[in-house]
């Protein structure tokens, strides 16, 4: 599936300054924390910045924000590598945060050698009442006046690990007046006595990301600095750090708005709730909006990028429908995936005027919409398996399956009428006993009587038992109440397992296989819980009804 990107703002910007010559190439980055596993707005960033730089013949490098060693590990670390392939792209260099420590304390001592910088001994609390709010300016902390030779002493001690977790930080000193608060003074290195996963205990300050993620961009000589929203506030610290710090290189922020889908969770600090409470089964559950969990559902590269470049990149948040996401699946699938037929609530029919002995291969095509895909071979004898919901002994108005006396189409093989059930000692319908007419086999013929009805099936004695997991959305999207968490909005009806059979000729389908089953969705073989030849598990990627329609460019 092919999908153009249209031009953004963030194309006529590079444009702009390639045609003014303020640059000569281009470098973008994408800069994950590897605290948590990238979900679907990552995805869509990692997307915007390969393909800008691909498009003006750039690079792009991957590199770890991995300045907290307290929330990052080096399985993040190996999920996001993963991530990122398959969407298809390749990094131009692989950096990390931490592999500028060294230089990025140097750039904080000489910030205090201008006086830009101080160690401060007020707590995190004192700290949040310093800085005041949007209507009241800060106040000045009691350290603030320290000398220079003082802060010197105080931050090498810092680094030697003379003080506790807390007990001292370094802050910049720009203006606690000023009308952005994020200009107040802000922390630019904290204490912590963690083991780092790429430099261990070689360090116990760490820089805050406001201080670390500028003087990344500039060492690596990145061009275009391409940011959610969120940090636009954050864009004069950004600034303020560059020039202060007389890096040699100045890089530049731009923001762009980040992706929320309907009923769904786009925060890794949210998501990281959802795996450690157990109320998924880990970080690429089918129902995480996670990459890894998309991709064990079963959608494609290719639909997620289609996606991507549909929303386009704007300058103010939205929400976008999660039936969007799903009307792109469809279009990769419709014609990639074989159609089969799956029965996964079954009901068992007994056609009792075709003989026991007695058995057939029936052609079927594997996909109408592609016939370069061409035809398999469906088995058919006296015992088969419907849908429960295929049948009703009181029909409603217009009803056209399978009622008593009523006649429908086995698809791709024969009519049957239904003349009798069996019940079990609760009055439920267990079994149909029903009749054949052979003068109807599909693709006969057959011009006679015509039926309303055409039901799937599949083959009872030589059908593939299989698990299905039928998935919904995993939040229920509610007006915000105040105090109630997101936690109170999960739809206990997310997960729906099954049991049911397939085709014989599915017995060897591989984990990632896509099917489409018929009248049920799309369907893609779980990864981890199926085994080839033992063990069959679908998930179902998404329904075959689609009601939304792309707006008209």
């Amino acid at each position: 599936m092919e999908y153009k990107p249209t031009s953004n703002f963030l194309k006529n910007i590079i444009s702009e300054d390639l045609k003014s010559g303020k640059v000569d190439h281009v470098i973008t980055r994408f800069p994950p924390e590897p605290n948590g596993y990238l979900h679907i707005g990552h995805a869509k960033s990692i997307i915007l910045n390969f393909e800008l730089a691909d498009e003006y013949k750039g690079k792009t490098y991957l590199r770890f924000d991995d300045t907290n060693p307290v929330k990052e590990d080096t399985e993040y670390v190996e999920s996001i590598k993963e991530d990122v392939l398959w969407l298809g792209y390749e990094w131009d260099g692989l950096f990390f945060a931490s592999d500028y420590f060294e230089e990025m304390y140097n750039r904080a001592v000489l910030l205090i050698k201008k006086g830009k910088a101080y160690v401060c001994d007020s707590s995190a609390e004192e700290i949040r009442k310093m800085r005041g709010s949007l209507t009241e300016t800060g106040k000045g902390s009691p350290s603030r006046d320290r000398t220079v030779e003082e802060n010197l002493a105080l931050f090498e001690r810092m680094r030697q690990g003379e003080f506790k977790d807390g007990e001292k930080v370094l802050r910049a000193k720009i203006d606690m007046a000023s009308p952005n608060i994020n200009m107040r003074d802000p922390v630019i290195y904290r204490i912590a006595h963690a083991t780092h996963h790429n430099t261990g205990d070689n360090w116990c300050i760490y820089p805050m990301y406001d201080f670390a993620h500028p003087l990344e961009d500039a060492i690596e000589g990145i061009t275009h600095s391409i940011c959610t929203l969120e940090f636009e506030d954050h864009r004069p610290l950004y600034d303020w750090v560059i020039r202060e710090c007389e890096t040699e290189k100045v890089p530049h922020q731009y923001e762009f708005a980040r992706l929320n889908i309907t009923n769904t969770v786009m925060s890794k600090r949210m998501l990281k709730q959802l795996v450690d409470g157990h109320f998924v089964d880990g970080w690429d559950d089918p129902r995480m909006p996670t990459i890894s969990g998309l991709r064990r559902r079963g959608y494609t590269a290719e639909a997620i990028r289609a996606f991507a470049w549909e929303i386009g990149v704007a300058k103010a948040d939205s929400t976008v429908d999660m039936k969007m996401l799903e009307h792109f699946i469809r279009e990769d699938l419709k014609l990639k995936a074989p159609r089969t037929m799956a029965v996964i609530k079954p009901l068992k029919v007994v056609i009792t005027n075709y003989s026991e002995d007695q058995a057939e291969m029936l052609e079927a095509e594997n996909n109408p919409e592609n016939p370069d895909m061409g035809t398999r071979q469906v088995p058919f004898s006296r015992e088969i398996y419907i849908e429960q919901d295929d049948f009703t002994e009181n029909p409603p108005a217009k009803y056209h399956r399978l009622f008593p006396g009523n006649e429908v189409r086995l698809k791709n093989a024969y009519f049957i009428k239904c003349n009798d059930t069996v019940k079990d000692e609760f009055g439920n319908v267990v079994e149909l006993h029903c009749t054949y007419d052979p003068e109807t086999k599909s693709g006969a013929g057959f011009t006679g009587r015509k039926v309303k009805g055409t039901i799937h099936w599949v083959d009872a004695l030589r059908a593939i038992p299989a698990e299905f997991r039928l998935y919904e959305a995993l939040i229920v999207d509610k007006e915000a109440e105040e105090g109630v968490s997101f936690l109170d909005h999960l739809n206990p009806k997310s997960l729906e397992i099954v049991h049911g059979f397939v085709e014989p000729n599915m017995k060897e389908a591989k984990p990632q296989d896509k099917f489409q089953f018929v009248r049920h969705g799309y369907f893609n073989v779980d990864p981890i819980d199926s085994i080839q030849g033992k063990q069959l598990v679908f998930n179902r990627i998404v329904s075959l009804k689609n009601t939304y329609e792309l707006p008209k460019r």
